[in-house]
């Protein structure tokens, strides 16, 4: 029998009113991070933030509608064509467009072994709850 998950982005588990999909753990997969993030038009509310704690690179994808990621003071536009990469320690901070955006979310550290955080498990509690 063959290796295979197939889930569309509604069957995912979600937390925080919807806006964030365990696809990693939905997926099954083990070897880096992955999430959907559903951004309202005009959100404001995304944390700034770096992962030097985790280590990890993250790639940004825009899957539907519009934003820009603030890399450090420059502004790249999240659109279907373009793809983000942002090392760990670099601050970064979504801004969403008037359409809001789906965002695809891929983060691991390189050279080590993918350790899944404890709020990206099936069934976790909310974050910050």
């Amino acid at each position: 029998m063959s290796d295979l998950t197939v889930k569309r982005i509604d069957e995912m588990e979600a937390v925080l009113g919807g806006g964030f999909k365990r696809a990693r753990a939905s997926l099954g997969v083990e070897s880096f991070g992955m999430s959907i993030l559903d951004l309202p038009p005009n959100f404001d509310r995304y944390p700034e933030h770096d992962e030097a704690r985790s280590g990890q690179e993250e790639v940004y994808i825009a899957l539907q509608g519009s934003g820009e990621l603030d890399v450090e003071g420059e502004r790249i536009a999240l659109d279907e064509e373009t793809f983000v990469r942002v090392g760990a320690g670099t601050k970064r901070k979504v801004h969403v467009g008037p359409d809001g955006v789906r965002l695809l979310v891929l983060g691991a550290t390189p050279g080590k072994v993918y350790e899944p955080s404890e709020s990206s498990k099936l069934g976790a509690p909310e974050p910050g709850v």
